[in-house]
């Protein structure tokens, strides 16, 4: 019994911050996803059990907004802008390059260690710094296989 309530603490903590409040479900998964880094489906299924909700409510809350995540993630995300502009300025050939640099497979997104995940995304706002890529929120532009190599390099040793 210990173990699962140490597993389930902080969800117990956030659903406590948030008064149980079902209408407050959106920024409960946000705060427990920020903890956990993903959700779960058995803390989904515990969230939707907590908040007397369907565990299909939570799931289809957690599945239609994309920036919910349901497989864990790694310490630094890198984000690999594929919209128009970053695409015709090679994107792909950065996206292989990471992926390569990190020893992923095509249908791998999170590196074995949980240190990196890639993610491709549609745009960045960013065009004219195209190719762009995101690395924990820090925006690297006019990218190279070259500097993402560097940059990795760099995160690895953080």
């Amino acid at each position: 019994m210990t173990s699962n309530y140490s597993k389930f603490e902080a969800v117990c903590r956030i659903l406590e911050e948030n008064n149980f409040d079902k209408s407050k479900l959106i920024p409960i998964l946000q705060s427990v996803q920020g903890e956990y880094r993903y959700l779960s489906e058995e803390i989904m299924s515990f969230i939707s059990s907590s908040l007397d909700m369907s565990p299909a409510i939570v799931y289809g809350v957690a599945t239609f907004y994309s920036h919910f995540a349901l497989k864990p993630k790694g310490k630094n995300i890198i984000k690999v802008c594929n919209g128009t502009a970053c695409h015709v300025k090679k994107s792909t050939v950065i996206i292989d390059g990471i992926r390569k640099k990190l020893g992923l497979k095509e249908n791998e997104n999170t590196t074995k260690d949980m240190l990196f995940t890639i993610e491709t995304v549609a745009c960045l706002g960013a065009c004219g710094l195209a190719p762009v890529v995101v690395i924990n929120e820090n925006i690297h532009g006019q990218m190279t296989i070259e500097k993402i190599v560097k940059l990795i390099d760099e995160t690895m040793g953080d």
